[in-house]
């Protein structure tokens, strides 16, 4: 069953299929955000990270690139016992260098938007190697989903989903 067919009217799913997923954006933050979700999400379904989303930006500094880089031991023993996120230490880890990471994307492509932008148009496959030599915790369901989410993959949506056609009457989308 597509996520299309289970989110309309769903208490936890409608507002972000309806608002955010599939839509594209080119704000450091949003991009670091889905990747981060993304993450969390592995093993555990998609409402639980939703559910615990704003729990996760809190504690998560905003999702803010540069204060996450910046995390030391201390903060990550602090994630790792707070309640409001998926506590992995893998992840969390993940999440702190891949910060790090994507500051080092604007010194070498202007930032992540542009990385992204300087590799599309690429198949999954394609993808899936290119995150795996540049972050950690990226494997294919992850990528591909952390792709769709931001329109740089097809298939977010259904073509009867009234999003669809929202999303493709949008001016800035990856490659067009």
């Amino acid at each position: 069953m597509s996520y299309c067919a289970i989110a309309p009217g769903h208490p936890v799913h409608e507002s972000y299929h309806a608002t955010e997923y599939g839509f594209p954006s080119r704000d450091e933050t949003v991009l670091f955000e889905r990747l981060c979700l993304e993450i969390f999400q592995a093993g555990l379904s998609w409402e639980i990270v939703l559910k615990r989303r704003a729990g996760m930006r809190e504690a998560l500094a905003g999702f803010e690139v540069d204060r996450i880089a910046a995390f030391t031991e201390v903060d990550q023993a602090r994630l790792l016992a707070d309640p409001r996120i998926v506590r992995n230490r893998l992840k969390v880890a993940a999440i702190i260098e891949n910060a790090r990471r994507v500051q080092a994307l604007r010194e070498s492509h202007g930032g992540f938007a542009s990385w992204l932008d300087a590799h599309h148009p690429r198949e999954k496959p394609e993808w899936v190697k290119l995150f795996k030599r540049s972050f950690l915790f990226t494997g294919g369901e992850i990528v591909g989903e952390f792709l769709m989410s931001l329109d740089y993959l097809p298939g977010a949506h259904d073509p009867e989903c009234p999003v669809f056609k929202k999303i493709a009457a949008l001016p800035l989308r990856p490659g067009r």
